[in-house]
């Protein structure tokens, strides 16, 4: 996940700070906070909510797949020398698997590698279908989608999505959605024969495709954009007709629909998270705006508890000649040491 509009003024001190303490005007509020530290980007952020784990992969030299609690964010573990920017489990088979080149197969129980799997492109994002159990890479360059079965470790095809996909989802009985950033429109997949089966249009709402989330009960799409102005593109998923949009914060990236709730949400890189209300079908509402903490641009949901977890890191001052980050993001300077954070929201 790449794209992000941002608005921060250059020179900001505290770059990713916990956001202010004023009370939330809505039901939703940061309940736990955890400074782990640690070297290494960060990217995608996995909550496997049965085992109880969340797994944080950091990137760079130093990099690891980090493990903690999802009950208490202590750390239960680490899969060191994996530098990648995703992770997913298969509840099945409790095999993982991580957005390195070659990817890396790993237990799930004991996190030792069982090893690596030759793909092409650029791992990225990455999902479990539960529908027969096949992990989804995707990638910004062909080929846009590696799919592996998740007991065996084999890649079963790779797949020609018709651009660059951003977050995918399943609806559990055989079809994949997938946004497709650079062409602003949805892909169909038919996840059993494996074959793009239609493009929804959505290019006249929105460019920049990010995050995407899925009422699978009522067949509703929430598509993320981020130009001309950050919006949520509501589908409907049988038919492809946009039903509204409603507006979100800037450098939305990864999101989740709650079933329980009956709500999206998004994690946004300025700092906040949008939670949109689905009362009906056809009617929704922006619920509440939580302020979060800057640079906490994806997020995991617990299922069992209907808890959020995200993360973000404090930056020192860019150097004077310090060049813009990629697609237009601010300079930014070193990784404020022991910064890197947790965050838990519920209500």
């Amino acid at each position: 996940m790449r794209q992000i509009s941002l608005f921060i003024a250059a020179g900001v001190l505290a770059f990713a700070s916990v956001a202010t303490p004023q009370q939330p005007s809505g039901p939703y509020k940061v309940l736990k906070t955890a400074k782990v530290g640690g070297d290494g980007g960060y990217d995608y952020i996995f909550a496997d909510s049965k085992a109880r784990r969340l797994y944080i992969p950091r990137g760079g030299e130093s990099g690891q797949l980090t493990v903690f609690s999802l009950d208490t964010l202590e750390s239960v573990g680490a899969i060191p020398n994996v530098s990648s920017g995703g992770a997913t489990v298969d509840p099945k088979s409790h095999h993982g698997f991580s957005t390195t080149k070659p990817v890396t197969m790993w237990d799930a129980k004991t996190l030792k590698v069982i090893k690596t799997i030759n793909v092409d492109g650029r791992p990225d994002g990455i999902l479990t279908d539960p529908y027969n159990s096949r992990v989804w890479m995707l990638s910004h360059q062909p080929p846009h989608a590696t799919i592996i079965d998740a007991a065996s470790g084999v890649i079963v095809k790779t797949l020609d999505l018709g651009g660059a996909p951003e977050q995918a989802v399943s609806d559990g009985k055989g079809t994949m959605y997938i946004n497709i950033t650079d062409k602003a429109n949805i892909a169909v997949v038919d996840a059993k024969n494996l074959t793009v089966t239609a493009h929804y249009d959505v290019s006249s709402k929105g460019t920049g495709g990010s995050g995407l989330a899925l009422d699978a009960k009522n067949h509703i799409l929430f598509a993320y954009y981020r130009q001309p102005s950050p919006v949520v593109i509501i589908v409907n998923a049988k038919t492809g007709d946009v039903i509204t949009t409603l507006p979100t914060g800037m450098g939305v990236d990864t999101v989740a629909f709650n079933p329980s709730t009956g709500e999206a949400i998004s994690a946004e890189f300025a700092g906040s998270m949008t939670f949109i209300k689905e009362n009906n079908p056809t009617s929704f509402t922006v619920e509440q705006t939580l302020q979060t903490m800057t640079g906490a641009k994806t997020l995991a949901l617990d299922t069992k508890t209907g808890h959020l977890l995200t993360m973000a890191a404090e930056y020192g001052p860019p150097a004077p000649d310090a060049k813009p980050g990629p697609a237009g993001r601010p300079p930014r300077g070193p990784m404020i040491p022991g910064s890197f954070t947790i965050l838990m929201i519920g209500k």
